[in-house]
């Protein structure tokens, strides 16, 4: 069974419990978010002072660290002194520098022996002065160190050559009543062209550590402690963890935080650490990177997390009580609300369950007087109620056919009122378009009888050119309601002089007989031929075209020009001119009609053409008969000169032929470059083809003292066509062979020289 509820008990249920539901979500967000943020402000406020504190230790080592590099840079100054001298100089600059710096416990330097001893070659060997604070008396000493190799703390660092600050150890030289104390250095080394000499460190004690960070404690309860490099602790509360390995004290986080690797790289970082009690800290972890020292330390800040969240704690007790109360008053403040708001509601309803019924009077409007969304709707109900019965009184206007009936909209969104609207002009539109139709329709049957009309005139006069023409232009001129035209066709009888001829005009019902000539381009009609496109002019000039009568003559007040297209090619152009503006649908019927002008012009020109053709071929073939017998007789005597010119050749060859087996014979180029020589040539003188072809006619000839003052004249002979005969003696591979030689020069058949040819004999030959 559904339950019905009233509005007031809706507000009640539904509003109370969402608002309710959503109040505490919002109260329980923004204090959940609230804590995590007091607690993250606590987290970044321990990282800060974690930062900070490192930030002042990295300080108390660098101002050290300064120290000692002044200190060996200074070195440079003085090592050109005797060594005696610079070394108690060296003493005497570490007293007042130990004196101003009480936190400092010893300054000493050590100089490699064969740094500045003569003849020392040892890679070990040194000389040490140390200067250190004991009690309030200060101790000077010096004492040859490394004399049989460096420990290994001085020897890596003489490896390096770079500024350390140096793990914690234990003193290692110590003299009197010196107490054995645990140490960090800083150093920085001493190097004379780039090559390690000596050092200057400055040791601190790791309780002068202790007492610095002992004062370091940002939170109630939280502590902090110094990690060196290698992780081994240099200061801590607890005096039992100094110079201990991190990863013995706190052994799981060592590797569950990997903090070896994470300390040697310099990273900041924090993590929850959880002692043997349960007790939960916030651990922080700062980087101590002091210079250019590429081994930082970390300072560490432990804070209990209790601590850190108290502040978060307070803000949520707070936020609880203060969320209680609001919602007290908010239950109190919805059951007022609902009453005021479901009074007005039930008017309104009352209203518009009437007004559901059809009924439509000015009962059905109501005034309440409350100032908000209520009275709007009471307003709008009321709005509601008026423009309805408007809109009823304009539907019975528009059912009677009175399309002018104004309908006021009672909005933008009015959906009624703009259905009646759409309506009324649907019903307007209808009546406009009914009359469009009928003018189409007369205006389509107008072009349909026009096209019928003019297919009978271009049949009628498909065989007279000119005919066609005059009454083409004749009928366009009064089925247009035109008054006057002309048809301009295109004339390329002449190749070298194309143009347009005007063919034939119209004016009043008369033909003028007008010759014009228009060039092509030339004017309106040449530019309506050339972009192929119907111009059409309602600002006609006044020098253009004059239409005349009996009366008088004035100006057109449009011209239309069409150009008549074949296939896309222009073969002429109507151009008529009108007192009356021509329509639109009167200039499609032009442009179409103007194809099928263009289609009967073309074919009258080719039945013309054709006509001309067949009379020329009919002349051609009587001439071709008469032509026939003299053809033959050429023929015939061609083919006896072939004959004779066969049998020639023939001779010819077996000429060449013989000359060839009977002598030796050599061809050359006009420079006397050997082009080509036959077998028998090769065989006298035992050489192959590749050989001799590309060789000059001077190679290898013997010559005597005449032949070569007239050797230029001899070639110069032969280019000019006199031929010569010369005895020669050609030497090849110890061989020597005489001939008698012939030289003819050879034409190309056009008079024009092309080459040398020689054809020879040996000499004994002859002798024989």
């Amino acid at each position: 069974m559904k339950i019905k509820l009233k509005i007031r008990q809706k507000i009640l249920l539904y509003i109370l419990s969402v608002s309710a539901l959503l109040y505490i979500v919002a109260i329980g967000y923004i204090v959940l978010d609230s804590r995590k943020n007091l607690l993250n402000e606590s987290m970044n406020i321990s990282k800060l002072s974690t930062r900070l504190a490192a930030s002042e230790i990295k300080l108390f080592f660098e101002k050290d660290l300064s120290l000692t590099r002044t200190l060996s840079n200074a070195f440079s100054i003085y090592r050109n002194m005797p060594p005696e001298k610079w070394q108690q100089l060296w003493v005497d600059m570490y007293i007042p520098v130990l004196k101003a710096n009480p936190h400092i416990y010893t300054l000493w330097d050590s100089w490699e022996y064969k740094g500045f001893v003569l003849g020392y070659d040892k890679d070990y060997g040194r000389v040490a002065h140390t200067v250190t604070r004991i009690s309030n008396e200060i101790k000077v000493n010096r004492e040859s160190r490394s004399m049989n190799g460096d420990p290994a703390l001085y020897g890596g660092f003489k490896k390096d050559a770079i500024e350390a600050l140096w793990e914690p150890y234990y003193d290692q030289f110590i003299f009197g009543d010196m107490e054995r104390k645990l140490l960090i250095t800083l150093g920085s080394p001493v190097s004379i062209n780039g090559k390690y000499v000596g050092m200057v460190g400055a040791d601190v004690e790791l309780a002068t550590l202790q007492e610095n960070i002992s004062k370091i404690s940002p939170f109630e309860g939280s502590f902090a402690f110094l990690v060196s490099n290698k992780a081994v602790i240099t200061a801590h509360p607890n005096k039992n963890y100094i110079f201990k390995k991190l990863e013995n004290l706190y052994k799981n986080d060592f590797f569950n935080e990997k903090l070896g690797d994470r300390i040697a790289k310099g990273e900041e970082f924090s993590y929850y650490h959880t002692d043997s009690l349960g007790k939960e800290y916030y651990v922080c972890y700062s980087p101590v990177k002091v210079s250019n020292i590429p081994t930082p330390w970390a300072l560490v800040i432990s804070t209990p997390l209790k601590v850190l969240t108290q502040k978060a704690d307070r803000s949520l007790y707070v936020s609880l009580f203060v969320g209680s109360i609001g919602l007290l008053v908010i239950v109190i403040l919805l059951i007022f609300v609902s009453e005021n708001i479901a009074k007005p509601i039930r008017s309104i309803t009352k209203s518009l369950k009437r007004l559901a019924t059809g009924e439509i009077s000015d009962d059905l409007l109501i005034d309440i007087r409350t100032g908000d969304e209520i009275e709007e709707m009471s307003e709008a109900l009321n709005t509601s109620v008026q423009g309805l019965n408007n809109k009823a009184l304009s539907a019975i206007d528009i059912g009677k056919g009175f399309y002018e009936s104004n309908i006021t909209l009672l909005s933008e969104k009015d959906m009624l009122g703009k259905s009646l609207i759409d309506m009324r002009d649907s019903l307007m539109k209808a009546h406009l378009e009914e009359e469009k139709r009928k003018e189409d329709d007369k205006k389509r049957a107008w072009a349909n009888e026009g096209f019928a009309k003019f297919a009978d005139i271009l049949r009628q006069n498909s065989n007279d050119f000119h005919a066609l023409c005059d009454s083409v232009i004749k009928n366009l001129v009064k089925y247009l309601d035109a008054n006057q035209g002309g048809v301009f066709l295109w004339n390329e009888e002449d190749k070298n002089d194309p143009h347009f001829d005007l063919v034939s005009t119209f004016a009043w019902d008369r033909k003028k007989y007008i010759k014009k000539r228009i060039e092509k381009g030339e004017g309106m009609v040449g530019a309506c031929a050339l972009e192929k496109e119907t111009i059409f002019l309602t600002d006609v000039p006044e020098d253009y075209v004059e239409i005349t009568s009996g009366l008088g003559k004035a100006s057109p007040n449009c011209v239309i020009l069409v150009p008549l297209m074949h296939e896309e090619q222009v073969l002429g152009v109507v151009e008529m001119a009108s007192f009356s503006v021509i329509e639109k649908h009167q200039i499609d019927f032009l442009e179409k009609i103007g194809e099928s002008i263009a289609s009967t012009i073309s074919s009258v020109r080719i039945n013309v053409r054709t006509k001309d053709l067949l009379e020329q071929s009919q002349q051609q073939a009587e001439e071709m008969s008469a032509q026939e017998e003299e053809v033959r007789q050429n023929i015939e005597e061609l083919m006896a000169t072939q004959e004779e010119a066969t049998r020639k050749s023939n001779e010819i060859e077996g000429l060449l032929s013989s000359l060839n087996s009977a002598s030796y014979m050599v061809e050359y180029d006009l420079t006397g470059v050997i082009t080509n020589v036959n077998d028998a040539f090769l065989q006298q003188l035992g050489m192959t083809e590749q050989q001799m072809i590309g060789r000059h006619h001077s190679d290898n000839i013997e010559m005597t003292e005449r032949q070569k003052k007239g050797y230029g004249k001899f070639w110069e002979d032969l280019r000019s066509g006199i031929s010569k005969k010369v005895k020669s003696n050609i030497h090849w591979d110890g061989k020597s062979v005489a001939f008698i030689e012939t030289y003819f020069p050879v034409n190309d058949g056009e008079g024009k020289i092309n080459k040398i040819m020689k054809i020879s004999h040996r000499l004994e030959e002859f002798k024989e």
